[in-house]
């Protein structure tokens, strides 16, 4: 079957090249569409449950809405773990499930359960689910600059113009607002003034709930025309709220300033942003879906971005300090700049021993048809493009080659074989690959089959690793396939034949002293063998002694401190505190940016 396919391939040799451009316009275009990020993503299946409890502290939320929330969901299918979190005025519950359920499914699940479980919790509890995303879904961050604004104008326009338009992206799945001062209307109530006009303070909230919409009267027509009648309620400043009637006694209506002073003021906040030692600021973080491409949707984001600046006020600015693009590049040069080097050194070797320019770009060119056709396979299993698998791809630029250059050596050495200079290129060139091709199989095979303990690794070892194993077979049966396809064809066409095949210099040398070498060793066995096995007893022996870790370090270019307080301290200490650390790294490191 093998002989027939290598006959096909040699006297097929333009389907052969058009089927190698069609691979090569896939495996661009694969490239292009290939999800591409920093990591690996190994985090697990989960839901997130998050509540708001105001004013109750940890102990007090932890009873009455997190236990609650976690005795709802015991039971769910497929569950690994549930874990919770209570804070001051704040809970979280974890769901985490087995790693082969659809986070859909499982949202699914935990949304019925939710339903169920608010008959437990208290009136005001309104709990939701957390976004779809995972720890690598902070892919862009901002903060809004302004030299006139006051945080809390800072925080509206990052609320209700910035956030809504970047929500719109496809990929986005939220934007999280940080710092600055969230508007709202205090309507401060005189208790002493309640009781002198005998209003209650549930009386107060009703009031004021009620008197904030529009109501619809239908319409009436007039003709031919028709106008509809509504009723406007809808609160626009703070004298609409003034404004509201709370009783009326004898025809003379108690208004809601008769009782309580209506002003603005900012929402009690539980945290705060500082940047570059010069006090707090209104910041962003752009989050992706869980499985985007996330270079596509840092695409997008940097794409509307101007056209959000473009649209505020002309003292506001936004200000990016992350953007995963950096990080996207990196990965992109990984690659790149491997196959650049790999197909320099190839060639510059292949010519230093096989003295065949032409040979040498002949197996040079199938480092990228490799790359593409592994590009083409990672995009229909859903690998995605990151450090790990471009590692693998980079890690097996010399191993891809192998099979390349036993097949493009032979098919020259047979063309410079006198005994054969009467038989066709193509026949030769189909005797020098059948020769070789078995050789060939098995050993491609071979490799292959070491990564397969890789695939048995399981939870995030094998989500970390399997992209690489993945990545390197599909590298190495790209490598198979192009050279049993390509680098036949194109040693038919363009390789020259010589009447005496000599060696290079090198080759010369190198043998000569190789010769001696192995003739030395063929006459002293056993002092060979000694040797060899003294080499990998020591060899042994150091592996107790050499360190391990799961990562190595990455210098990215940036630290990340984190500094711990005590539980109570306060949010204005915390911001001196975090400024003042900001204000001394700058003045003692001119290298940060």
């Amino acid at each position: 079957m093998l002989d027939r396919f290598i006959h096909f391939v040699l006297h097929q040799r333009l389907l052969v090249i058009i089927a190698t451009l069609v691979l090569i316009a896939g495996g661009i275009f694969a490239w292009k569409t290939l999800p591409i990020d920093a990591f690996p993503d190994v985090s697990n299946v989960q839901v997130m449950v998050l509540t708001e409890a105001p004013g109750l502290a940890p102990s007090d939320v932890e009873q009455q809405v997190t236990f609650p929330l976690e005795l709802a969901m015991q039971g769910l299918p497929d569950v690994r773990q549930i874990r919770s979190m209570s804070k001051a005025a704040f809970s979280q519950v974890i769901i985490v499930f087995e790693d082969h359920v659809d986070t859909y499914f499982a949202r699914q699940l935990v949304f019925e359960r939710l339903q169920a479980a608010k008959e437990a919790l208290p009136e005001w509890a309104e709990p939701e689910m957390g976004p779809i995303s995972t720890g690598l879904g902070e892919i862009y961050q901002y903060t809004l600059e302004s030299d006139t604004r006051s945080p809390m104008e800072l925080r509206t326009i990052q609320d209700w113009i910035i956030a809504p338009q970047l929500r719109g992206l496809h990929g986005v799945n939220e934007v999280n607002s940080f710092g600055g001062r969230v508007k709202q209307y205090h309507v401060l109530v005189e208790p002493s003034k309640l009781l002198k006009y005998g209003v209650t303070l549930n009386g107060v909230i009703e009031a004021i709930e009620e008197n904030n919409a529009n109501a619809g009267g239908n319409f009436l027509v007039k003709g031919w025309e028709q106008s509809y009648v509504r009723s406007v309620g809808l609160i626009q400043t703070i004298a609409d709220i003034e404004n509201i009637v709370l009783e009326a006694e004898d025809g003379t209506p108690i208004y809601l300033k008769d009782i309580a002073t209506v002003q603005l003021g900012p929402m009690t906040r539980q945290g705060a942003v500082t940047r570059d030692g010069k006090g707090e600021r209104v910041a962003g973080m752009v989050i992706m879906l869980k499985d985007e491409n996330s270079k596509l949707v840092v695409d997008g984001v940097r794409k509307i971005i101007p056209k959000i600046q473009s649209g505020l006020p002309k003292d506001v600015r936004i200000s990016t300090f992350y953007d995963r693009t950096a990080l996207i590049q990196a990965c992109i040069r990984t690659v790149t700049s491997a196959l650049f080097q790999g197909g320099v050194f190839v060639i510059i070797v292949l010519f230093l021993f096989l003295g065949n320019l032409r040979a040498s770009i002949i197996v040079a060119l199938s480092l990228p048809i490799t790359a593409l056709a592994a590009f083409i396979l990672m995009r229909a299993q859903g690998v995605s493009a990151n450090l790990m698998s471009l590692g693998g791809l980079a890690i097996a630029i010399g191993m891809i080659v192998d099979a390349s250059i036993v097949i493009t050596e032979n098919i020259a050495r047979h063309l410079s074989d006198p005994a054969q200079a009467e038989l066709s290129r193509t026949r030769v060139t189909y005797e020098a690959v059948r020769e070789v091709a078995r050789p060939v199989l098995f050993a491609v095979l071979i490799i292959v089959i070491v990564f397969f303990p890789l695939f048995s690794l399981q939870e995030m070892e094998g989500k970390m690793f399997r992209p690489m194993a993945l990545t390197m077979c599909f590298a190495m049966a790209g490598s198979l396939l192009a050279s049993f396809t390509i680098v036949p064809a194109l040693c038919s066409v363009f390789l020259k034949r010589k009447k005496v095949e000599t060696e290079s210099l090198l080759i010369r040398v190198l043998k000569r002293r190789y010769l001696r070498l192995l003739d030395a060793a063929l006459r002293k066995r056993w002092t060979t063998v000694l040797v060899a096995t003294g080499l990998l007893v020591a060899a042994l022996t150091l592996i107790p002694f050499i360190g391990t870790e799961f990562l190595p370090d990455l210098d990215e270019g940036a630290i990340a401190i984190n500094v711990v307080r005590l539980p109570s301290a306060s949010l204005e200490g915390s911001v001196a505190v975090g400024t003042e650390i900001e204000r001394r790294l700058l003045e003692k490191f001119e290298e940060i940016e």
